[in-house]
């Protein structure tokens, strides 16, 4: 049985389901294969931007995704870094993404990601064009000058279905099969260091950090980590949490003292119950193009990386936006190939920056620090190298500022280059976020944007 799409998305996580409704609300007729048949219950990918948020508005799905919160309405988002454990005398609050809400026109949000993908998948149920596929994989991409040949396969079944679209988008993580089979390579940093994801519940936990202000992930910077990130995060205020830390190589779900890797961190002892004991790898990885002829990917695909900060999912928010309206374009008949070739342009640049420069090089300055000062050796000398260490991480929000000045189908200064490293601004600039302001009609000029493009005649 053969079938025909404009679009064959692999991969249904938040990622591959964002570009469905993207290209649903575009009119691109399109499939989504994935091998699960409901979202993975665990609480990663939390923190959803400013930026995300924008994009939820425009689906139409904003409102839904807020009531969908768990932690209470207003209760700080953001992280404490204290140095050894929690109960240590020397911690900081940087300045986070959430203290620049006045150049975004929605503000962030906080909630498993689970959660945004059920939104999400209610989102997309609205559009005919759009077919859902739970339960199977792809198997084989093929692809030619006349478009692209899926082979799915059933998960828990003989079935076997093809089918045929314009183009192919892998949304299918890591280990993506639309990846792989394209023949795309990936460069980055491997620390080889095995880390551990913990979820589990704790209402002491909760008690026994009221000493320290109220916020949504408290982060140990420990000399016994090496810089690898050590952090708690709260799912709600009754108890429930997740943990990332590093582990020993032959550390295993069954043999690890998991409890006492909690407590270390904590700095005191309390009860827990577990829910789910997993491991990732400390890496750092992006593709070497995100786009080989009629094969793209987005998301995990196309970037690898600790599953901590939503750097990956907001990322991914943002891939998928930006090739969307491209594809829609082409297929509607006014986009040329080159607009196509702009999303490798603007998009890889961004994650090779932030994985190299915000992940891998915040892990290697952590290190760094934590090999030349200690309080116990030198108080006074640390102290003034940790006031150093928060003005850095404070600067790393302050300074992100993804645009696309360099690329090809954008009119940029000379010489410009796409790029995170910037300042926020709310001055419209070619290739750059637009800051929200009111109109001389009082509407907001996010309110008045259209789903294509729209004039800013500042002097009409």
């Amino acid at each position: 049985m053969e079938q025909r799409y404009q679009v064959i998305i692999v991969g249904g996580g938040p990622v591959g389901v964002a570009l469905a409704v993207e290209l649903g609300q575009r009119g691109v007729s399109c499939v989504l294969i994935e091998r699960h048949t409901t979202p993975q219950r665990i609480p990663k990918g939390q923190n959803l931007t400013n930026r995300s948020m924008e994009h939820f508005y425009f689906w139409g799905a904003v409102d839904e995704l807020r009531a969908a919160r768990v932690m209470p309405r207003g209760y700080p988002i953001g992280g404490i870094t204290a140095y050894g454990d929690l109960m240590r005398d020397h911690w900081y609050i940087p300045v986070g993404r959430e203290s620049y809400g006045d150049y975004f026109f929605q503000a962030n949000e906080r909630l498993p990601q689970y959660l945004t993908e059920e939104v999400l998948r209610a989102r997309m149920a609205d559009f005919p064009n759009v077919t859902s596929i739970p339960g199977w994989s792809a198997k084989t991409i093929e692809q030619d000058e006349q478009g692209v040949r899926v082979t799915i396969t059933e998960e828990d079944g003989p079935g076997s279905q093809v089918f045929e679209a314009e183009y192919v988008v892998g949304c299918d993580g890591p280990r993506s099969t639309v990846r792989e089979q394209s023949g795309i390579e990936r460069d980055g940093t491997d620390f080889d260091q095995k880390m551990a994801l913990l979820v589990f519940r704790s209402r002491e936990l909760h008690e026994g950090l009221k000493h320290l202000p109220e916020r949504t992930v408290y982060r140990a910077l420990s000399p016994d980590f090496k810089g690898a990130w050590c952090f708690f995060g709260r799912i709600d205020l009754g108890g429930g949490w997740f943990f990332h830390a590093p582990v020993p190589r032959d550390a295993t779900a069954e043999d690890y003292d998991f409890r006492g890797l909690l407590q270390r961190a904590a700095g005191f002892e309390f009860s827990v119950e577990f829910d789910h004991i997993g491991f990732w790898e400390l890496r750092v990885a992006v593709a070497n193009t995100y786009r080989k002829r009629r094969a793209f990917i987005a998301g995990d695909a196309a970037h690898t990386h600790p599953p901590y900060g939503a750097y990956g999912l907001n990322t991914g928010l943002e891939d998928v936006t930006n090739l969307g309206w491209k594809l829609a374009a082409v297929l509607e008949g006014w986009g040329g190939d080159s607009l196509l070739d702009s999303y490798n342009e603007e998009r890889r640049p961004i994650f090779w920056e932030t994985g190299e420069d915000v992940i891998a090089g915040g892990i290697k300055r952590d290190r760094a620090f934590l090999e030349q000062y200690s309080p116990d050796r030198d108080l006074e000398e640390f102290k003034q190298a940790w006031k150093k260490v928060e003005a850095a991480d404070s600067e790393v929000n302050r300074t992100y500022e993804p645009h696309y000045e360099g690329s090809s189908v954008v009119m940029g200064p000379p010489d410009s280059v796409c790029s995170i490293h910037g300042s926020l601004s709310l001055t419209a600039n070619a290739g750059h976020h637009l800051a929200p302001q009111l109109l001389s009609s009082g509407h907001n000029v996010f309110e008045e944007l259209g789903s294509g493009f729209t004039l800013l005649a500042f002097d009409a």
